[in-house]
């Protein structure tokens, strides 16, 4: 059976026509007023419903039947798909600095060369161009290189399909090596620290990808009470000067930087829905052995501009 996180009025819409359900009958279930639930349908994802309310709305789910329960599931990833797929299209129409990879048909956004406040101290560095996923690698993405590839698929799938309400979800339970594989499938990379830090800060190091301001609200960390993965599109005003999505929270995101030589660990950057909110400063670092899978690690992929471009993001420290 489907679970949510965290129901919201769009949520709620998709249950109530799963069901098949007239408003004033499914408002009688919850037990809420008419005018209530048509609040909540026509605020959508920013609806934040009441924690009573929210356990009355598992147990309608839960008691659907099988029926139901698929047809939500269905319906839910439909519409994450078309929401996200809208939103690709319109990033793609508005941004010229974006544009749609061929091999695994993700939307990249350029960051341009130049000097930019690497680290907690904010050390003036150089980075060549590159290009950089919007967003993390969603199952979807995931399972396309899993049935190309013949790679083993993640613990959590199920006969090596991804679970229909996780499509846009960031894949988790891959190792450093399950996140290289698929980047060197589609002819990309993991980006260096260096890439991953000044496509979340920008240019003038933000402490934030959207300021300065310390704002848990803008991503998905312990703080949020989700406990679990979110779509990659939700967070959309966390989005860093690039425009890149969910750099601060959902899923730690591999790096190609090693730790030190030869000793087979690598950084990871941005936290997840498991770190508390202090943890997701993008300057702040953290190392794991390339072997660890969890439920809150990803990864994102970079390219270079030009075949000249160093894909590991050439970096220099600027004299001050």
């Amino acid at each position: 059976m489907t679970v949510v996180p965290r129901w919201t009025g769009r949520e709620v819409r998709i249950l109530r026509e799963a069901m098949r359900s007239t408003r004033e009958t499914f408002a009688a279930m919850v037990p809420v007023t008419f005018r209530q639930l048509s609040t909540w349908e026509a605020r959508g994802e920013t609806m934040r419903i009441k924690a009573v309310n929210q356990a009355a709305l598992d147990t309608i789910l839960a008691r659907a039947g099988v029926a139901v329960q698929q047809r939500f599931a269905a319906m839910l990833t439909e519409q994450a798909a078309a929401e996200h797929d809208e939103h690709a299209e319109e990033l793609l129409r508005r941004d010229p600095r974006t544009t749609r990879h061929p091999v695994d048909n993700k939307i990249m956004t350029l960051v341009e060369a130049g000097i930019f406040l690497s680290g907690p101290d904010n050390v003036p560095s150089w980075l060549d161009a590159f290009r950089i996923d919007i967003y993390p690698t969603t199952n979807a993405d995931y399972e396309k290189f899993v049935q190309t590839a013949g790679h083993r698929p993640p613990r959590h799938w199920l006969r090596g399909r991804y679970p229909a309400s996780l499509k846009d979800h960031p894949v988790v339970w891959v190792t450093w090596d399950d996140a290289m594989a698929y980047a060197r499938w589609c002819g990309k990379d993991l980006p260096s620290i260096h890439q991953w830090e000044k496509a979340a800060r920008g240019s003038r190091g933000r402490n934030y990808p959207w300021g300065d301001v310390p704002t848990a609200a803008k991503c998905n960390t312990a703080e949020s009470g989700i406990g679990a993965t979110t779509p990659v599109t939700r967070y959309r005003s966390g989005a860093s000067p690039y425009g890149v999505h969910d750099l601060c929270g959902n899923v730690w995101e591999w790096c190609c930087t090693e730790e030190a030589p030869g000793r087979g660990r690598r950084h990871l950057r941005g936290s997840a829905f498991t770190s508390p909110f202090e943890r997701a400063m993008p300057s702040l670092p953290n190392t794991a052995d390339a072997s660890m899978l969890d439920n809150d690690t990803g990864f994102r992929c970079v390219t270079p501009v030009s075949d000249d471009s160093n894909e590991r993001g050439a970096l220099r420290e600027v004299a001050s």
